[in-house]
């Protein structure tokens, strides 16, 4: 992995897209070391950090969870995946809410990391679905008291998948909520 290569911050940002489509190639456990250091850098609440992660690069577990997973077909081609996991007991005051609220900000790190260096992923929800956490759960041998958040697939992008332009300032509203449309001024800043 090239580190002269990686584009800036705000280029990544734009550019991160949802992959569903893979070529198949292994993703190294380099990349995959660079993926959990970014996920481990999320911030989180007073800094409780009640996330895990679960590495699947068996192809017969990787194929094992697309079977169970409506939504994750993709990972009959996925290099990789990672199972972010939310581990309530070492929340922030123990709240199931701040463990998914920060193991979703950890989950975000790696969609924009996998971008950073070359890779697609894609986040595929198996909470709040008990019929998706449940065999998540029982594949991965995740204990009751866990919470498997997601299952990303990682690997290496075949270039169907584009980023989309998500933009709109309509959903901006300056110094208070605005029943109104944004004003025309700040609009016309935006898109200078």
């Amino acid at each position: 992995m090239d580190q002269q290569n990686i584009p800036d911050t705000l280029t990544v940002i734009q550019n991160r897209k949802s992959v569903r489509n893979y070529t198949g190639e292994p993703v190294t456990e380099t990349q995959i070391e660079v993926l959990l250091k970014a996920a481990m850098a999320a911030p989180s609440a007073v800094n409780c950090q009640p996330w895990a992660f679960v590495v699947v690069t068996e192809r017969k577990t990787l194929d094992k969870l697309a079977d169970v997973l409506p939504y994750a077909k993709m990972l009959y081609k996925a290099g990789a995946a990672v199972i972010v996991c939310a581990i309530p007991e070492k929340a922030h005051k123990k709240m199931k809410e701040y463990a998914i609220i920060d193991s979703t900000l950890a989950s975000g790190n790696i969609l924009l990391a996998a971008e950073a260096i070359g890779l697609g992923a894609i986040w595929t929800a198996a909470y709040p679905y008990p019929d998706r956490m449940e065999p998540v759960r029982s594949i991965l041998n995740i204990p009751p008291e866990v919470i498997p958040l997601n299952v990303i697939p990682i690997g290496r992008p075949t270039g169907e998948d584009k980023p989309k332009k998500k933009f709109n300032p309509k959903v901006i509203h300056t110094e208070r909520w605005k029943n109104s449309m944004i004003s025309l001024s700040f609009l016309r800043k935006l898109v200078k």
